[in-house]
């Protein structure tokens, strides 16, 4: 039988005797995507001096990314951040959602659970950790935080746009090196095997990376007598975050089904009625639990005391986060900005409201505790 540590959510390193963060009862392991490193590059930030002492203690490592720990320690730093990144976002994106990304918080087995299955959910983890590495890596080359990387020197010289000529100036941000590393450092993984597990992953963490990328934007600033613009000084930078969450929220909720092709090389989708996949898709196997009741075993909290819309048709509503189990409603006072008017210059002056309203929470089932399958 496989021992998972308490520590980490991810299939262990090449060189440790533990193989997965999340045993399964019958042997196989979770695909965390790097998880651990999370809580371990903040542990070990003090230890950079000494790459050799932080990569050995980061659990879930496999030895390819050991060797880029041991070469890049400070881009580790950078990981931690872009996994705090995503995590957020994660969490803003499925706010509204029966299964919250707040297993995150619960502790790293949850999440692991949750990415046990080839689900829509799993899709969306891969794409939006890949592509916050990528966010991180890329923020830090042009903070000048890495020694391997810095502004894009590609950007150099003049060029000509829809506006006309100008040139390149300022710091280019060097996505093409954030997208390098990401793909060496995540794909890490799933590079050893060629299940079909495998290659779903690769798939959605190359749409999450090719998300950040997709909004990059080019910035100018304009040069002359009066800002006329005679000449123009430009450079590429990336968008927020929220706009890479945003786009593959939608790329979730569109994610296609797919079975493998017969030589095991590809993908092909579940249903002849659904277009083929396009890099930029999410793709997955099994279809998602409906994460109503608390179950460790597909990573569920289940819905009971979660706040629910009463007037809306969406997700939210009371009727969907509920599962159908009814809600209690009780009714709190809290004090809001109110009356607010524009003094000049230039203030904004509000009074403090008492304001009363209705807060509606999920019933619990009849059975609240943990399912038990044994």
């Amino acid at each position: 039988s496989q021992v998972c540590p308490a520590s980490a959510a991810d299939p262990g390193s090449d060189d440790s005797p533990s193989r997965c963060g999340a045993s399964t009862g019958d042997g196989s392991c979770s695909r965390c995507p790097y998880a651990a490193l999370s809580l371990s590059s903040r542990r070990y930030m003090g230890a950079v001096g000494s790459s050799r002492v932080m990569c050995d203690n980061v659990p879930g490592l496999v030895s390819r990314q050991r060797q880029l720990c041991r070469r890049h320690p400070e881009a580790m730093l950078s990981i931690g951040r872009g996994v705090a990144a995503w995590t957020a976002e994660c969490q803003h994106q499925f706010r509204r959602h029966r299964w919250d990304c707040n297993a995150l918080e619960r502790g790293q087995r949850l999440l692991g659970r949750v990415l046990l299955r080839s689900s829509r959910e799993s899709a969306f983890v891969h794409a939006i950790s890949s592509a916050g590495v990528v966010f991180a890596i890329t923020r830090a080359c042009s903070q000048g935080e890495l020694k391997s990387c810095s502004c894009d020197p590609k950007k150099k010289g003049s060029a000509k746009d829809s506006k006309g000529h100008f040139d390149w100036g300022g710091c280019s941000d060097n996505i093409d090196y954030g997208i390098k590393f990401a793909r060496a450092f995540v794909d890490a993984k799933e590079r050893r095997g060629k299940d079909a597990r495998a290659l779903m992953n690769l798939h959605n963490n190359r749409a999450g990376r090719k998300a950040v990328k997709r909004f990059l934007k080019q910035e100018c600033k304009c040069h002359g007598v009066s800002g006329s613009c005679t000449l123009r000084t430009c450079w590429l930078a990336m968008a927020d975050f929220r706009k890479t969450g945003d786009y593959l929220w939608k790329k979730y909720n569109g994610a296609i089904q797919v079975v493998m092709n017969q030589d095991g090389t590809g993908f092909t989708v579940a249903n002849k009625r659904f277009k083929k996949p396009t890099k930029n898709d999410l793709v997955y196997f099994e279809s998602s639990p409906d994460y109503c009741i608390r179950d460790r075993d597909v990573g569920s909290l289940g819905t009971a005391g979660r706040v629910c819309n009463q007037t809306s048709r969406g997700m939210d509503s009371c009727e969907v986060m509920c599962c159908g189990r009814g809600y209690d409603t009780s009714r709190v006072s809290r004090m809001t900005k109110c009356e607010c008017k524009f003094h000049w210059c230039c203030a904004v002056r509000c009074q403090d409201c008492l304001e009363v309203v209705d807060i509606h929470t999920c019933k619990a089932p009849k059975s609240a505790g943990w399912i038990s399958r044994t």
